[in-house]
């Protein structure tokens, strides 16, 4: 079964990152370098990425006549933004559950587990054409 594991960061604070010293920006980097290979090695890894932070993303709407609406994202009212995800493939939700959890204690400054709230989705398979 495959699950998306996408990890939160607060918004309201997620400049801080940017300000921890390097020592502890080398520790959370090698935490997820480190959690990626033990996926990979188990098979059970199938994407995993980091995103950029939310001041450069978009939020991009169609419109019926003319240029899509493109306006700063996420949602101003959005507590929390997607700071990353990895996709799994994995023989329950259990285990899914257990490297979301893993994830979360990231280390953060002083090496203290960050604790970022963790959403686990299981990946939909298509529906069957003859709908």
């Amino acid at each position: 079964m495959k699950y998306m594991v996408l990890m939160q960061g607060p918004k309201g604070n997620w400049q801080e990152f940017t300000t921890m010293p390097v020592k502890d920006i080398k520790a959370h980097v090698a935490f997820m370098v480190e959690l990626n290979r033990e996926l990979a090695a188990s098979g059970e890894l199938v994407d995993s990425q980091g995103l950029a932070f939310p001041d450069d993303a978009k939020i991009v709407c169609a419109r019926p006549n003319g240029a899509p609406a493109v306006t700063d994202g996420p949602f101003p009212e959005a507590k929390e933004f997607l700071a990353g995800y990895w996709i799994v493939d994995v023989e329950d939700e259990a285990r899914a559950i257990a490297i979301a959890a893993r994830v979360s204690t990231a280390p953060g400054r002083d090496g203290v587990p960050l604790n970022f709230p963790v959403q686990v989705r299981q990946v939909m398979c298509a529906p069957p054409v003859e709908l």
